[in-house]
């Protein structure tokens, strides 16, 4: 999967924590984007069966959706919880997570995981 298609699942997941109904123009929105681009993209994950899109136009994640979004959003905390133990401020650190989440490898990420375990006591 391409990292927008990640970013898009992403953000279905974050709004699906907030509210029980999600349309195409709540993720346009959230991700400042124009609601075409959105709907192209939507297309793509429901072609892919990451997404199901109901009659109302109701956005939800499948399960194959959930675990990419889950996956992408556990190396988002991670990695900005590492860097912001390397003195980067919060709002840097997540903007720079957001660059390597998509890319960083399962070791290299299961590494840092652990590491982030054992210096702050606590598993994400």
């Amino acid at each position: 999967m391409r990292e927008s298609g990640e970013m898009y699942l992403e953000t279905i997941l974050l709004l699906s924590r907030k509210r029980n109904l999600i349309r195409a123009v709540d993720v346009a929105e959230e991700m400042n984007l124009s609601k075409p681009s959105v709907s192209r993209a939507l297309s793509r994950l429901k072609d892919e069966s990451c997404i199901i899109v109901g009659t109302e136009g109701h956005i939800a994640l499948t399960e194959k959706g959930r675990a990419i979004a889950e996956k992408i959003y556990e190396r988002h905390q991670v990695l900005t919880d590492m860097f912001m133990m390397l003195g980067v401020s919060q709002e840097t650190a997540a903007s720079d997570a957001c660059k390597f989440e998509h890319d960083i490898s399962a070791e290299t990420f299961a590494a840092m995981k652990q590491h982030v375990k054992v210096m702050t006591g606590r598993s994400i």
